[in-house]
């Protein structure tokens, strides 16, 4: 069993973009925090790309089920 902590809730700016992220264990973690634990190892189910810009972004691991893509997860607020 995987015991690592995953992502469970997003928060978004207003153009839509991912900004945070909320962990199973409660923790809130910026987008580059986000970046330095999934680059880790330390967050089940997401992996880091290489965007067109040649920045690092988070996606969630492809398994063929949209309902847990990052953009299909709750939104948090502060």
């Amino acid at each position: 069993m995987d015991t690592r902590e995953h992502f469970i809730a997003v928060r978004k700016n207003g153009d839509g973009d991912l900004t945070a992220f909320k962990t199973s264990s409660g923790r809130i973690l910026d987008y580059e925090q986000a970046k330095q634990e999934v680059q880790a190892g330390a967050i089940a189910g997401v992996n880091l790309f290489k965007g067109r810009d040649g920045e690092m972004y988070i996606r969630g691991d492809a398994d063929g089920d949209p309902s847990n893509n990052l953009d299909a997860l709750p939104r948090f607020e502060d």
